[in-house]
């Protein structure tokens, strides 16, 4: 019933990602700054609230020791809550949200993995109790990240998997001050092992996945315009051109769903309309606006929900640009909204698949010693 329960709350959130920002957009529109930041920050005060009230109350054994615990997870996910604010007051109550999330998603899978008591037949509980909840977590984090790169309007990232690491170990920590396994040993039981072992290749299989999808990209090289990393060849880049503009004559992407798909050709195009218009320098705007002009000219010309008439510069002030630019210049673009590592697509794909074996063989390897 409790892994039930966790399950249960971990889709909500990933599910619920898609409409968190429309939600997000109503209460913006709805409420001033003020009252928006006060209407999240009065939840997260209430939430930790109520949790520390829940704990104080069933704190009867070991109070020093499991007090420390809950005063440690809740000092080190204030500081960190400090430490990663942002000048944006509605931005940083959104994290918080966030934040509170993933140390109840912790919570309960810590909660569903604990023993039974040695008495009622259970055994002692050993690292696993720890680490399976900091995995299933980490996993639901990836997944919710995933869904939010694959859907518009949002923006999903591995660098935000690895935030919600800190949130998961406040959860943890705030478990284990609240709900102590009756027993513990510090060495790992061979169920335990081999549990881990298929846990953590499943883990590494879909951040990796995921990784390789959002994150893993190609270097394309254009002689008189410069470098541009990118999710697709130069191939695909003119394949996608020519998809789109025959298209979008008809179904210009204006009106997106928010329960849809997200167009990356569109969404790269859009990268580089924003790097060229917001650059001060001649040279870059210049690269970037041939960079357009080569591989997204539909972004230029077609009404798009981020610019209803159009990316393409009036003709004088292209004449303007190309004038002043250094035409020799070395140029790599830096338009992508979040990082694209070049790495070679034919090598990623078996080493990923090598640390996967090699995860599921360290109990055999354990055994052996």
């Amino acid at each position: 019933m409790q892994i039930l329960i966790a399950v249960i709350a971990s889709a909500a959130i990933v599910l619920g990602s898609p409409f968190m920002g429309q939600l997000q957009s109503f209460l913006r529109r709805s409420l001033s700054t003020r009252n928006y930041v006060l209407l999240f920050g009065a939840g997260v005060l209430v939430a930790v609230g109520v949790a520390v009230v829940v704990a104080v109350t069933r704190i009867r054994e070991r109070r020093a020791q499991r007090f420390g615990l809950m005063a440690i997870a809740l000092l080190f996910g204030a500081t960190y809550m400090w430490w990663t604010a942002t000048p944006y007051a509605e931005v940083n109550a959104v994290e918080r949200v966030h934040f509170v999330e993933y140390g109840l998603i912790a919570l309960l899978f810590y909660r569903a993995g604990l023993p039974r008591r040695p008495g009622e037949g259970g055994s002692a509980g050993d690292p696993s109790i720890l680490i399976l909840p900091v995995l299933a977590a980490f996993t639901v984090g990836t997944l919710d990240e995933w869904l939010q790169w694959f859907i518009p309007y949002r923006v999903g990232e591995a660098h935000d998997v690895f935030i919600n690491l800190a949130s998961i170990v406040c959860g943890l920590l705030f478990g284990l001050a609240v709900m102590p396994p009756a027993a513990f040993t510090t060495r790992l039981r061979p169920s335990s092992r081999r549990r881990l072992a298929v846990a953590s290749a499943f883990v590494w299989l879909v951040f990796a996945t995921f990784v390789g999808q959002a994150h893993l990209g190609r270097l394309n090289e254009v002689a008189g315009i410069g470098a541009f990393r990118s999710h697709y060849s130069i191939d695909e880049l003119n394949a996608h051109q020519a998809d789109r503009a025959g298209r979008w004559k008809t179904q210009p992407p204006i009106a997106i769903r928010r329960l849809s798909r997200e167009d990356q050709y569109l969404d790269e195009g859009l990268w580089h309309v924003r790097r060229r218009n917001r650059s001060e320098d001649v040279t870059e705007a210049w690269r970037e606006n041939l960079i357009l002009e080569r591989f997204f000219v539909p972004v230029l010309d077609m009404p798009t929900y981020a610019s209803p008439d159009g990316n393409r510069w009036p003709p004088e002030q292209r004449t303007d640009f190309g004038k002043r630019a250094v035409a020799d210049a070395a140029f790599v673009s830096a338009a992508e909204a979040y990082p694209l590592v070049v790495w070679p697509h034919s090598l990623y794909w078996p080493i990923v698949g090598l640390i996967a074996i090699a995860l599921m063989m360290i109990p055999a390897a354990y055994a052996t010693r």
